[in-house]
């Protein structure tokens, strides 16, 4: 069950989600708290799970990791042990950033972070198709990115 948020504790998650490395001065001055409110507040949203940790967003294409890919997966059944198989042999490709398993046309839909075509190309061969419970793998490839975010709507 969600936690209730009052207007003070959206304020905060969203000043964090639009700048994780605000000091709490700062933050507190932001959504008008004192220092020591602020941070006691924080601790919570953090002890409650809300605030599962901070990170760094990386822009891809300065270190090598520009493109991104969706691929849709279909699995050869549906059956809980083809399904932990396939979860299980992603979680070591680190080229796979998301992973949703999915009701409808397709079992799963990747996101696939690469250097380029070429270098996707090489990976869809020699890993991701590899896969033993892999049937079919379809890829889209994006033209633009309209929009990209990691902020929730709070």
């Amino acid at each position: 069950m969600p936690m209730k948020l009052d207007n003070i504790d959206r304020r905060i998650l969203r000043a964090l989600q639009r700048d994780g490395r605000l000091q709490n001065v700062e933050l507190a001055k932001e959504v008008g708290l004192s220092p020591s409110p602020c941070l006691r507040r924080v601790r919570l949203l953090e002890e409650a799970g809300i605030i599962k940790r901070y990170v760094a967003v990386l822009d891809g294409a300065k270190i090598g990791a520009g493109l991104s890919l969706f691929a849709r997966i279909w699995l050869k059944a549906q059956d809980a042990e083809t399904i932990q198989r396939f979860t299980d042999a992603i979680q070591e490709m680190p080229e796979i950033v998301e992973c949703h398993l999915m009701a409808g046309e397709c079992d799963a839909l990747l996101r696939i972070v690469t250097e380029d075509l070429h270098s996707y190309r090489r990976f869809h061969a020699e890993r991701l198709t590899r896969i033993d419970s892999i049937q079919s793998v379809k890829t889209e490839v994006p033209m633009e990115t309209a929009k990209l975010t990691h902020m929730l709507p709070i």
